[in-house]
């Protein structure tokens, strides 16, 4: 997977706070994986890929980090089906299916 690099500049008390430099890479990465899976911006797959570990171990931080891992509500449900609904009717349109 290609990655690039990011420049960010942090007041040398947070770096403190962070923990050694060789950790702080992986907690940020982390962090912002998981921050678009609270968001519903990439799946549980996506990201279990893009931090490179299992499945199991997504939901583990999932549940760490009290992230839903599905909808908590009926209205969430329902526009869950919606969803697959129209996404199923365009794989089926465009051959794709």
């Amino acid at each position: 997977m290609a990655a690039k690099t990011l420049t960010v500049e942090l007041h040398e008390d947070v770096l403190e706070l962070l923990g050694p430099p060789e950790t702080l890479a992986r907690k940020v990465q982390e962090t912002l994986v998981l921050d678009l899976l609270r968001r519903a911006r990439i799946s549980q797959g996506q990201a279990a890929r893009l931090l490179d570990v299992t499945r199991y171990d997504i939901l583990d931080l999932m549940t760490r980090d009290s992230i839903p891992s599905g909808p908590q509500t009926a209205e969430e449900m329902r526009q869950d089906i919606e969803n697959a609904r129209r996404f199923t009717q365009s794989a089926s349109t465009d051959g794709g299916g």
